[in-house]
């Protein structure tokens, strides 16, 4: 089950669940589009991977299978990829 991280690691912009500007990597590393595409260049600067749009969780399925409420933010690596 994908954890739904709310926020870019990049720029700790909030990220809802039903957010269509998250975008996540093959280890679930969250980042905006905004960042994925002018920032990263669409390399993950964790593991070097490319990036897929985060798929929207339905609202029904959301309190029975919450998002996480912890935030990654490591501005230092972004840009930098493995």
């Amino acid at each position: 089950m994908l954890e739904l991280r709310p926020n870019c690691e990049c720029c700790n912009r909030d990220l809802p669940p039903e957010s269509s500007e998250a975008f996540i990597c093959s280890f679930e590393c969250t980042f905006c589009r905004a960042c994925v595409t002018d920032v990263l260049k669409g390399v993950c600067p964790n593991c070097g991977g490319n990036f897929a749009p985060r798929p929207i969780r339905p609202a029904g399925k959301l309190a029975k299978n919450p998002p996480s409420a912890k935030r990654v933010f490591k501005p230092e690596g972004c840009g930098k990829a493995v």
